[in-house]
């Protein structure tokens, strides 16, 4: 499904970007019913059809990649180390969306902030009553072990790509 990128990476978010193979479709079965958490049902032990993972997963094959997250800056947005996201190269980025950014030469997973379009309550719950200078773009990080990031005037905020998808490994 994917194979290694030639993209050099720095510390940071993410520690490896992998480039997504186009492939045979992939099908797996697909339960008709809800699944429940608690006492399942013998009716839903009936599966009819199925999905193509890539099919459901990837919109713009050729501008999607699967990166590994290497930090855990956005622990409280669900990512932990080792999850994968997907990432979308062809999506722009909007306030609230989780996104890669290549800051200089490193890359970073962090919550888009657009403050013009912050209410006053998200303003103050972030910043305090006394918030004076907001930038206009930030990045949030989902951990209050781990800052969040201001650009300084000379710093330049690529948004590489926005996380479509966290994939997680339940068995560990």
């Amino acid at each position: 499904m994917s194979e290694k990128s030639e993209i050099p990476l720095k510390a940071g978010d993410l520690v490896e970007i992998e480039a997504l193979a186009p492939g045979a479709p992939k099908r797996i079965p697909v339960a008709l019913e809800l699944l429940s958490a608690g006492f399942a049902s013998p009716a839903q032990d009936f599966i009819e059809k199925s999905v193509d993972l890539n099919e459901m997963l990837i919109t713009n094959e050729y501008s999607t990649f699967i990166g590994k997250v290497g930090s855990r800056s956005m622990l409280n947005a669900g990512i932990d180390i080792n999850d994968k996201l997907i990432i979308d190269r062809s999506l722009d980025a909007k306030h609230l969306d989780i996104i890669v950014a290549q800051l200089e030469t490193d890359f970073t997973v962090k919550r888009l902030m657009i403050t013009k379009q912050m209410s006053a309550g998200e303003i103050n719950e972030i910043f305090g009553p006394d918030a004076k200078s907001i930038p206009p773009v930030w990045l949030k990080a989902e951990n209050q072990e781990h800052s969040h990031i201001f650009l300084k005037p000379e710093q330049e905020l690529i948004v590489w790509g926005v996380v479509t998808y966290i994939i997680k490994d339940a068995r560990k």
